[in-house]
């Protein structure tokens, strides 16, 4: 039979404000109950443990994402999960606009994009300087192949097409329907390309360590 983690702690929550009704009738006025309540509070859900994670508290100041923060925690406790991701943004662009949510991805799910060699497939696609430069300028606005050769500074538009070709066969380029000769970031690609971006400023954060990739 599974537990149920969180009405266990919404138990546990209850008998400490049952506990801060007794210490006020019986400590002296200048003992402050409420605060001697949130320590016991606190202390209680650092040491709750969800399944093979840790229940954390005070993680951010905005109590709605420390509240979906718990969630994804208590996620992790029901299904046995290594961890729960959420994400969200918005972008727009060059007239266009992409907004995305996805919640509660399981990072079981994740992990073996390593393994079948998923990953190595994406980045080496991606992973090049003329590629990387070609999907930005698309991705600020459409672009022609001949805006390609003048504003990412090729020589002709065999060498746009070049590295066009496994953008369009990869799935994250393709033509404008609405401005022919013109290619567009896939709209259903662009949150991948802004949360590729997004991760790349993680691995790159010296903010906790000084490395440096090279």
């Amino acid at each position: 039979m599974e537990r149920n983690f969180a009405a266990e702690l919404d138990t546990l929550k209850q008998q400490m404000n049952d506990m801060k009704g007794m210490l006020a009738r019986v400590l002296p006025p200048q003992f402050d109950a409420e605060k001697l309540v949130q320590l016991a509070n606190s202390q209680q859900d650092a040491n709750f443990t969800a399944g093979q994670v840790e229940k954390m508290t005070g993680m951010h100041p905005d109590a709605r994402i420390s509240s979906l923060i718990s969630d994804l925690e208590d996620h992790c406790g029901e299904n046995g999960s290594t961890g729960r991701i959420t994400y969200m943004g918005v972008f727009a662009s060059g007239g266009r606009q992409s907004t995305w949510v996805k919640n509660d991805l399981n990072t079981d799910d994740l992990l073996p994009l390593i393994e079948n060699r998923t990953a190595e497939k994406v980045l080496a696609c991606v992973g090049n300087n003329d590629r990387l430069n070609m999907l930005l300028a698309i991705l600020r606005k459409p672009r022609t192949v001949a805006e390609l050769v003048s504003d990412c500074g090729y020589s002709s538009t065999g060498q746009v097409y070049h590295h066009l070709k496994p953008l369009l066969a990869a799935d994250l380029v393709a033509e404008d329907l609405h401005r022919r000769g013109s290619y567009i970031i896939q709209p259903h690609r662009v949150q991948g390309l802004i949360m590729l971006l997004a991760a790349i400023a993680d691995l790159i954060d010296s903010t906790y360590t000084h490395g440096q990739i090279e």
